[in-house]
């Protein structure tokens, strides 16, 4: 049963080692698979849309006017051509330079906020009539309001922008009169700071109800269609996003792709639209404030009822030591406290385990033809010595789950982006590459980082394996033998957090260990 209960553990990790190795290099994370329904969703050809969009002039007299927004929080441009965005920065997170994070560099193919009557967001190239200058919003100056109004044969539309100098929300209030419809996108490049980071899903995202649903887009071939209780739609990568939340009802919510570019937008028929433009860094607790469904942009996994709480209390070590890498070590040991117990229980079992294995090896001798009877004497013999054959690996099974949560924690909280820990060890989201890489030749492994801290880890379960009992079967410990290398080896690339999360387990188990040793063999006196 051990061996079962280890080829299960292993295979845990080769999957994680597996997506690690073909998901986080090649691709975006695999979109969730659609309801039936939600596929079969008729949407119209573009030649089939007859209602006629609103009139165009051909030749556009205004001049492109842009208008600068500076807060406390980020920078923007705003263009009078289609009352669009045109540039967006954070100040308060740096790349790699020490640069403000740029969420929009340039407007895309279609710019963010773009607005029309129909799919193809024809207002997009307009120009809009605009009496507002640049504001510079700080502590006393909370808030500012930028208006562009647009009117052509009968057809107006008014916008307002609302902005505020402590908050990345920006309010949007479109009043419409003489259009068929009203579409409305998030735009092509917004939101999107990182796109060559594929250990996460890029782009397109909405949430429908409590539903998460991403879109690949080299796997967008045909427009989506998601109508009711719709909450949010966004652009993302790792750490950022942009998203429009609707304050009033929306018809529909629709993906598609725009040449070589994914593109989704909402549709109404309301004559008056509000919207929240949230374009920022995905921080749970902030977007969690908001009671805007937004924390559900940080996607924790399968795991997640585990990864939450986990989260929150990582966080509030972190208010008292100050610095990741030692609430990671203080989560560590928190985490095993409820499990003492149940280790000491089990390192005593497997303790017994070892001791009866020579009257085990005879069972298995006398009974090799009798299948049932080997069964039955086997049972009791773990009956008359009081063991449980599953009892040394139920700790290890039991933290799966934390150590899959915890994975995800490091992989996308961006509370971890850049967050030092010591000495060689200044980003503890990313692997440790202090050695730097295995050649890009080396088969399956090439490429991975190589680093002080996964070697260390390694050591630790070699020293964690002398110490525990182990069985005669010479197979079983040949497998044994070999887990600490293979172990190694899959925690090159994981980020340095897990890596230290799982050498401090080592740790604390071979302190544990040794107690429970010495407990032993004081009793065997």
């Amino acid at each position: 049963m051990e061996k079962r209960a280890l080829i299960a553990i292993a295979i845990s990790f080769l999957i994680l080692f597996l997506y690690q190795l073909f998901f986080m290099k090649s691709e975006p994370q695999k979109s969730r698979q659609l309801p039936a329904k939600e596929k079969q969703q008729p949407i119209p050809a573009r030649h089939e849309v007859t209602k006629p969009g609103i009139p165009i002039p051909e030749n556009t007299t205004f001049e492109e006017k842009e208008i600068k927004i500076e807060t406390d929080l980020y920078s923007a441009i705003f263009t009078s051509r289609g009352a669009s965005l045109k540039y967006y920065a954070l100040k308060t997170y740096k790349d790699k330079n020490g640069e403000n994070v740029v969420l929009l560099k340039k407007p895309g193919l279609k710019p963010p906020l773009s607005i029309g009557s129909k799919e193809d967001l024809e207002l997009s190239d307009v120009n809009f009539n605009t009496y507002g200058k640049d504001l510079e919003l700080n502590k006393i100056d909370k808030t500012g309001t930028l208006i562009f109004e647009y009117s052509h044969e009968g057809s107006t539309l008014k916008r307002t922008y609302t902005f505020y100098n402590d908050s990345f929300k920006i309010d949007i209030r479109d009043e419409v009169t003489g259009l068929p419809a009203y579409w409305i996108t998030v735009g092509t490049e917004f939101g999107i700071y990182d796109s060559k980071n594929t250990s996460v899903h890029i782009g397109p995202v909405l949430l429908k109800e409590a539903d998460r649903i991403e879109f690949n887009a080299q796997k967008l071939n045909e427009q989506k269609s998601f109508h009711e209780n719709l909450k949010w739609i966004a652009q993302e990568d790792k750490y950022f996003f942009a998203s429009l939340v609707p304050l009033t009802p929306m018809e529909e919510a629709r993906v598609w792709k725009l040449k070589d570019s994914p593109l989704i937008a909402f549709h109404s028929k309301q004559e008056i639209n509000n919207f929240i433009l949230y374009a920022g860094p995905k921080e749970y607790d902030t977007l969690k404030a908001l009671n805007l469904g937004l924390e559900h942009i940080v996607d924790f996994g399968f795991f997640s009822i585990v990864a939450i709480p986990l989260f929150w209390i990582l966080k509030f070590f972190y208010t008292l030591v100050g610095n990741y890498g030692w609430a990671i070590i203080i989560l560590t040991l928190i985490v095993r406290i409820p499990f003492i117990p149940l280790v000491n229980k089990s390192q005593k079992s497997m303790k017994k385990m070892q001791e009866i294995q020579p009257k085990m090896a005879e069972i298995r001798e006398k009974y090799k033809k009798d299948p049932q009877r080997m069964q039955k004497e086997m049972m009791d013999l773990y009956k008359k010595h009081k063991v449980n054959p599953i009892g040394g690996c139920l700790p290890i099974l039991l933290q799966i789950p934390i150590f899959f949560a915890l994975y995800k924690i490091l992989l996308i909280a961006i509370e971890l982006r850049n967050a030092p820990f010591m000495l060689w060890i200044k980003d503890l989201s990313a692997p440790d590459t202090m050695f730097g890489h295995i050649p890009s030749w080396f088969p399956l492994i090439g490429g991975f980082a190589v680093g002080p801290l996964p070697i260390l880890m390694g050591i630790t379960m070699i020293i964690q394996q002398k110490m525990t009992p182990t069985s005669l079967d010479p197979t079983q410990n040949k497998i044994m033998m070999l887990m600490p290398i293979i172990f190694t080896f899959l925690f090159l690339n994981f980020a340095s957090g897990l890596v230290l999360y799982w050498l401090m387990n080592n740790v604390f188990s071979i302190i544990q260990q040794f107690y429970v040793n010495k407990k032993l063999a004081r009793e065997a006196v």
